[in-house]
C-alpha cells in the first residue's frame, strides 16, 4: 500500500480556512439527565440506558424480531469492574426495547462475562431442548479464560450456566476468548472460531459441548485479534463467498483498528483465502468490536445476499473519558447498524456498507440546498447536532481542486470542527476530528481513494458523540467518536486549489421519537 500524506501535515485541516437509545428505556429518577443543551446522548444511535456498554455481541433472529446482547458493567459509576450481558430487541435495526440483563455476571462462580455468542439449538444437539438458545461466553475465573455454556428456554431472556466447568478448557495461552460459534450446514457440524492472540483458531462440535480443534488462520502483523466472525455471502454476480473478519489492529502500519476481512474458502475444517493483506470494514477510529448477522426474510428463511453489521463507538485506547458519563450518567454508544454486500469486481470482490434503510423511520425535515458550485468555501444556512447529509460530489477530472469536504460539527467561529472530504492531489479520503473536543490522540483518519470519474457519492451521518462518513458505494467507511459542544452545530463546505460542484445536497434531521 502507497504511504499516505496527513492532510494536516500539508496545512490542510479545516481547510476552509485556505448524544438504551434503544430508544432507551425511560430514566428513572436515578439515572442522571442532564439538559437537552448539555447531553451527549446520540439522537438516533444505540445506547446503554445507564452505566456503561461495550462489545456488541452478534443479534439473533427468533419469533420475527432480533435479540442484541451486549457487555454491560450495571456498577460502572459505583467503581465496579466485570460485565455482564444485557438485552434489548429490535424488529428494524434503529428502534430498541431494552430487557434488562439477560447473562448476569453474578449468577456463576466463574465470574463476569466476556464476548461470546448465542445460537438456537433447533436440534436440541445440547440437550436443553429444541429451540434453546445456547450461548457460549468467555469467563477467567482465576484470570484463565475459557470458553463456558450457558443456555435460554424464555426465548432469550434469561440464561443460566450449563455447569461450572469449560466446554473448551485453556490450554495454556493467554489470549483465549470471543468464541464466535455458527452451524455449517454442509458438514452439519457446529463450528467455533476462538481469539487466540496473533491466530484465530477453528473448532468443531457435535454437541456445543465438546469441541475438537480443526484449524487456525494465523495474521502475525495485525496485534491481538478479537472477536471473530466467519460466514457465507453471495456476490453481486451471483457468486457465494465465506468470509472470515476479526477486530485487528493495524495502527503500528498506519492501516485501521477496526473491522479486518479476508474472502476465501470454508469447508468445514479450514477457511483458506489467497489474500495474505485483509480489506476493511471501516478506516476510522471507532469502530471495535463489531460483529456481523445475518438478514432474514418474512418467511423465516435467510438473505444470503445481505447481512448487517454493528460496531462499539469507542476505542481501548481511551475507554473511559467519555464526558457523558458527566453529562448523562452512561458511557457507552454504537454505530449505525449497516447493510453489507458484497460486490464482485474485476479487481477482487470487497464489502461495502451503508446505513440501515429503517434509518429512513427516524427521518425529520429535510433541507434540500441545490448543487452548490464551490471555489473557496461557503458556510450552510443550517445547524443541527442529528443529521444525515447527502450529495454527490463532481468536479472536472482534468483538472481536479486539491482538496474538497466538508466542517462538520462546525462551531460559529469555524475554530471548532470535523473536517471530511477527499484530498485528490494525495489520493486519499480522510475524516479529521483534530479541531473538535475527541477522545483519543490520533486526530486524522485516512483511506486510499483514487477517483478518475469525477464523480463521488459521500452520505454522513452526525450525531451528539459521532461522525460516519461513507464514501462510494460504502466500500470505504470513516466512524469517529467525537465530543462536539452542542452550540458546534453548522456545515461548511470548500473546495481548495480547484472547483467543484456539490449535486443534489441535502439536509436531514435524524432522531427517535
Amino acid at each position: 500500500m502507497k504511504t499516505l500524506v496527513t492532510a494536516t501535515a500539508l496545512g490542510l485541516t479545516g481547510v476552509g480556512a485556505g448524544a438504551a437509545n434503544a430508544a432507551p428505556a425511560k430514566r428513572t429518577d436515578s439515572q442522571t439527565k442532564a439538559p437537552e443543551t448539555m447531553s451527549y446522548r446520540p439522537s438516533y444511535h444505540f445506547s446503554v440506558p445507564d452505566n456503561w456498554k461495550n462489545d456488541p455481541q452478534r443479534p439473533v433472529y427468533l419469533n420475527g424480531e432480533y435479540l442484541y446482547y451486549y457487555l454491560y458493567n450495571e456498577d460502572y459509576i459505583l467503581g465496579g469492574s466485570g460485565t455482564s450481558w444485557r438485552m434489548a430487541s429490535t424488529k428494524d435495526h434503529v428502534n430498541f426495547t431494552d430487557h434488562g440483563v439477560a447473562i448476569s455476571k453474578h449468577a456463576s462462580p466463574n465470574g463476569d462475562c466476556w464476548s461470546g455468542s448465542i445460537v438456537i439449538d433447533e436440534q436440541n444437539t445440547a440437550g436443553y431442548g429444541r429451540g434453546a438458545l445456547i450461548a457460549l461466553v468467555t469467563q477467567a475465573p482465576n484470570g484463565v479464560q475459557a470458553q463456558y455454556l450457558w443456555y435460554s428456554t424464555d426465548n432469550g431472556r434469561s440464561f443460566k450456566p450449563g455447569g461450572t466447568t469449560p466446554v473448551l478448557a485453556n490450554p495454556g495461552t493467554e489470549a483465549f476468548r470471543d468464541p464466535k460459534v455458527i452451524w455449517h450446514e454442509q458438514s452439519s457440524q457446529w463450528i467455533m472460531l476462538n481469539a487466540e492472540g496473533d491466530r484465530i483458531r477453528l473448532y468443531s462440535s457435535a454437541d456445543l459441548k465438546k469441541w475438537t480443534r480443526t484449524s487456525e488462520f494465523v495474521r502475525t502483523s495485525l496485534g491481538i485479534l478479537e472477536c471473530p466472525d466467519l460466514f457465507q455471502i453471495q456476490a453481486s454476480d451471483g457468486t457465494k463467498h465465506w468470509v472470515l473478519g476479526t477486530s485487528a489492529n493495524g495502527k503500528p502500519r498506519e492501516l485501521p483498528a477496526t473491522y479486518a476481512y479476508w474472502i476465501g474458502d470454508f469447508d468445514g475444517k479450514t477457511f483458506s483465502t489467497s489474500e495474505e493483506e485483509p480489506q476493511w470494514l471501516d478506516w476510522g477510529f471507532d469502530f471495535y468490536g463489531a460483529v456481523t448477522y445475518p438478514d432474514y426474510q418474512a418467511n423465516g428463511n435467510e438473505n444470503l445476499e445481505l447481512r448487517r453489521a454493528i460496531g462499539w463507538n469507542n476505542f481501548w485506547d481511551y475507554p473511559h473519558n467519555a464526558p457523558s458519563m458527566a453529562t448523562d450518567g452512561y458511557n457507552g454508544d454504537d454505530m449505525i447498524v449497516r447493510e453489507v454486500r458484497m460486490v464482485a469486481d474485476s479487481k477482487g470482490n470487497y464489502l461495502a456498507s451503508v446505513p440501515v434503510k429503517q434509518l429512513n423511520k427516524l427521518a425529520r425535515e429535510t433541507t434540500n440546498l441545490g448543487s452548490p458550485t464551490i471555489s473557496g468555501e461557503q458556510v450552510l444556512d443550517f445547524s443541527s447536532n442529528a443529521y444525515e447529509l447527502e450529495c454527490e460530489l463532481n468536479w472536472d477530472p482534468a483538472k481536479p481542486p486539491a482538496n474538497i469536504g466538508f466542517e462538520l460539527c462546525r462551531a460559529k467561529t469555524g475554530t471548532r470542527h470535523v473536517a471530511a472530504g477527499i484530498y485528490l492531489a494525495g489520493g486519499f479520503a480522510y475524516v479529521n476530528r483534530k479541531p473538535s473536543f475527541n477522545p483519543g490522540d490520533k486526530s486524522e483518519s485516512k483511506s486510499p481513494l483514487e477517483v478518475p470519474s469525477g464523480k463521488l457519492k459521500v452520505r454522513i451521518l452526525v450525531d451528539r458523540s459521532s461522525v460516519e462518513v461513507f464514501f462510494g458505494d460504502g466500500r470505504i467507511v470513516h466512524s469517529h467518536r467525537v465530543f462536539p459542544l452542542a452550540t458546534d452545530s453548522g456545515i461548511k463546505l470548500f473546495v481548495s486549489d480547484g472547483t467543484a460542484t456539490f449535486k443534489k445536497l441535502k439536509v436531514r434531521n435524524l432522531g427517535f421519537a
